[in-house]
């Protein structure tokens, strides 16, 4: 029998007590790179995505299951447990799986932990080594601390929604990105932050808590748009699909669609519009240069657009593409995920499903690890499915054990 390839992870035991997508989002990524994570759920309802459908994964028998599509995209490679943390007994098991744990992670509102004696001062007596995450709307200090926050929240009072969009003349408003950035990129940075720590204390032996939250991480990734603040004072403005530093770098109208045009410098500027049959304005002096093409864009584009009205999405992009400028079309999601690039490089994957649910088909990781590859051991868990085997691999706890735990209640009513 062959043997597994080795995952950078393994080994490392994660406690899940997140929901939604920001925590969901690092516990998978520390999954797919092999940690045995452990998802705490709600008893009865689990996750609160679980109910966030349609469209519902069918069991063989032609129902909707407990899988949304939601919850899908950032819940495999884990295991799950229905705990009921405000019984003692609950409670108490969560201290037992704690002392287990070398990760915790949790995005409860600030303080709700502590007040169940759960928080990281009290779990870290029961492991001294513990590595805690704490993923919050707003941090765990400043004025906000106390706020509830959620993605689109975050991304209103976080500046994104004031730079995306049409611009005010053209009847546009503040604009939210069509996905939930603001929790994927918190997800992001919380692995970052636990791999961190995690090396912290392979040479150190010491744990540490790592206090993040959605509006910070969302501040992060204004990157340019900010600095531009920054050094200039100026308050970025919608540009609808323009660049406010390079240019041409937009979407543009051809004969059947959009295609986005990604000039990056002066030698594709000049390759460009050479391609376009427009060689002069390489060295018209309101064009010669990306700092002169931003301050004329207006009178760029209005010489740019009818020439680009005279071929196709895929004549534009084979010529750009072949002449060395950056050009692609405007693809739909399903074109995106059917794409031969795509199904090439591993990025739709098929994986069993649980028990009574057929195959299912997730997005793949993006990391591409020659030593230590992405494997896809555990499909998205159905709601406790796991119980028993979290009791015995972590806790070793014998069937009576796991059956007086029951009756105290710590798996809910009737568990």
């Amino acid at each position: 029998m062959a043997l597994l390839p080795p995952r950078a992870l393994d080994g490392v035991r994660v406690l899940d007590l997140s929901r939604i997508l920001a925590g969901p989002t690092a516990t998978q990524m520390l999954g797919d790179l092999g940690a045995d994570v452990i998802k705490v759920e709600r008893p009865g309802s689990g996750d609160d995505t679980r109910g966030w459908g349609p469209p519902f994964v069918k069991t063989e028998a032609g129902e909707d299951s407990d899988l949304s599509a939601y919850f899908l995209c950032a819940n495999r490679n884990k295991r799950s447990i229905a705990i009921d943390l405000a019984t003692p007994a609950g409670a108490d098991l969560i201290k037992r799986l704690a002392a287990k744990a070398d990760i915790i992670i949790e995005n409860y509102k600030p303080g709700d932990l502590d007040r169940r004696g759960l928080g990281y001062e009290a779990l870290r007596h029961v492991k001294p080594d513990l590595i805690w995450c704490s993923i919050s709307g707003f941090g765990q200090t400043g004025p906000y601390a106390d706020r509830m926050g959620y993605d689109f929240l975050v991304q209103a009072m976080g500046g994104i929604m004031s730079v995306t969009g049409q611009p005010d003349a053209k009847g546009g408003e503040p604009t939210k990105v069509g996905v939930a950035i603001a929790d994927v990129v918190c997800g992001l940075y919380a692995a970052i932050g636990l791999l961190a720590a995690l090396r912290h204390r392979e040479r150190t032996g010491e744990g540490q808590a790592i206090d993040l939250s959605l509006y910070d991480t969302q501040l992060s990734w204004l990157i340019n748009v900010a600095t531009n603040h920054l050094v200039s004072g100026k308050e970025p403005q919608r540009l609808g699909n323009r660049h406010p530093n390079i240019a041409p770098y937009q979407t543009v109208r051809v004969a059947d669609g959009f295609i986005v045009v990604a000039v990056g410098n002066d030698d594709q500027f000049r390759r460009f519009v050479t391609e376009l049959g427009l060689p002069e304005l390489a060295d018209d002096p309101r064009f010669r240069r990306n700092r002169d093409r931003i301050q004329a864009i207006d009178a760029l584009e209005a010489l740019l657009l009818p020439a680009l009205a005279q071929d196709s999405v895929a004549g534009w992009t084979a010529r750009l593409t072949a002449c060395g400028v950056p050009a692609g079309p405007v693809a739909s999601v399903g074109q995106a995920l059917s794409d031969p690039h795509t199904l090439a490089r591993e990025m739709v994957v098929s994986v069993p499903g649980p028990a009574g649910v057929g195959p299912l088909k997730l997005l793949g990781n993006p990391l591409k690890l020659s030593a230590t590859p992405i494997t896809y051991d555990q499909p998205p868990p159905r709601l406790d499915a796991h119980r028993g085997a979290i009791l015995q691999d972590w806790l070793d706890l014998p069937e009576a054990e796991q059956a007086a735990i029951a009756a105290a209640g710590a798996f809910g009513p009737g568990a």
